[in-house]
């Protein structure tokens, strides 16, 4: 059977790698940050600034559109990358993390889970099985099976036991998923924060033969070097193959460090949510435009930066818009952010090419530390 994917590893640098992840609808260029459209649009942005930005993948949630507007509606559209307008590869992760933080309005079955609509009060069930059907409905071209996600922290026999059920709940997922001549069904590691447990879901999910590996549980309020160390743990014990997704994460410190360690894929909200209080992405850190210093500010958000806001707009002028309530300004920070880190990974990608990560690094930690800017990684 021909997968819908092809990863290619085509440069290394120790553990930092580049590569090609080849699909029917396109080819990214590893390592990558994939935007998140949520409820099936980058919040304030088209499509086709999205690939302005340099971003070759975004990702969904199955959770979202399977309450709204509803498989139904997306099916009758011909699929998310019709209804949504973009034509490029879509990686849908299975909802599993939002049902899990309802709390109080889900109930946990081997079977599956019972949980209520945020949106209305509604009562439905999710198993295994389904989060792989409404996927298919979806159409993405790399879906995620449904896990069992625990809070940070939490005790080793109620991470043991979510760690063993993302197993069995693996393997019905994997019989379930009929069409892998057109989707990729990653495998997720989970286990918290327990090394024997990281352990044991590598090499049980290895054993199963995904096409590819995501590691979820991480960066949920733990300190960066605590997510570092699962990594270290974790990677070694994965096809070097095949692809490596870091589930969660958006900031540029935990990227660098991510792909240091071997890790190929990444996803989060934070550029984007923060955009939308006036928070840019520069290489020292962060800059709340909000704040009165930046109000007679006339450079642009990052001198080094060539993306269409930094070349026509000025802090202040943004700082005013944002303080006016006048959506271009949340549109402006957006853009930013998205288009910094798909610039940064950019970066690194060429730093691994000609062998040069190492000084890479070292210069991203002395500008990024000297302002005591390192504390935001996801949201």
């Amino acid at each position: 059977m021909v997968m819908t994917i092809n990863w290619i590893e085509t440069n290394r640098y120790k553990e930092a790698r580049t590569g090609l992840l080849m699909t029917k609808r396109g080819v990214i260029e590893t390592p990558a940050f994939m935007p998140v459209g949520t409820q099936g649009t980058v919040k304030a942005m088209t499509p086709e600034e999205i690939k302005e930005t340099g971003a070759e993948i975004i990702l969904s949630n199955t959770y979202h559109l399977y309450l709204r507007p509803g498989t139904e509606i997306i099916d009758q559209a011909g699929g998310l990358h019709r209804f949504m307008h973009w034509d490029l590869p879509i990686l849908t992760d299975s909802g599993g993390f939002q049902v899990f933080s309802l709390n109080s309005l889900r109930k946990v079955s081997e079977e599956g889970v019972t949980f209520r609509s945020h949106i209305d009060g509604s009562t439905h069930f999710f198993t295994p099985e389904k989060a792989v059907q409404v996927q298919n409905i979806l159409g993405s071209d790399i879906m995620m099976p449904l896990d069992h996600v625990v809070a940070y922290p939490s005790n080793f026999e109620e991470t043991r036991d979510a760690m063993e059920r993302t197993l069995r709940w693996a393997e019905r997922s994997k019989n379930a998923h009929h069409g892998g001549e057109k989707q990729a069904l990653f495998g997720i590691v989970q286990g918290g924060f327990y090394p024997e447990l990281r352990k044991k879901c590598c090499s049980a999910l290895t054993e199963m033969d995904f096409p590819g590996y995501a590691l979820g549980g991480l960066s949920v309020g733990e300190p960066l070097e605590m997510m570092n160390e699962i990594l270290d743990i974790s990677l070694p014990l994965l096809p070097t193959e095949k692809p490596r997704y870091l589930m969660g994460v958006g900031s540029a410190d935990a990227l660098l460090e991510g792909i240091a360690r071997g890790i190929d894929l990444f996803d989060c909200v934070l550029p984007t949510r923060i955009a939308r209080n006036g928070r840019v992405m520069v290489p020292e850190g962060y800059l709340t435009l909000r704040n009165a210093e930046f109000a007679r500010d006339m450079r642009p958000i990052d001198p080094e930066c060539s993306c269409y806001c930094c070349r026509n707009y000025s802090r202040a002028y943004i700082r005013h818009l944002l303080k006016s309530n006048e959506i271009l300004g949340l549109r402006l920070t957006t853009y930013h952010n998205l288009f910094f880190l798909a610039h940064f990974v950019a970066a690194i990608q060429r730093a691994i090419r000609e062998k040069t990560f190492d000084l890479f690094y070292r210069d991203f930690w002395t500008r990024f530390n000297k302002n005591g800017n390192n504390m935001e990684r996801s949201e």
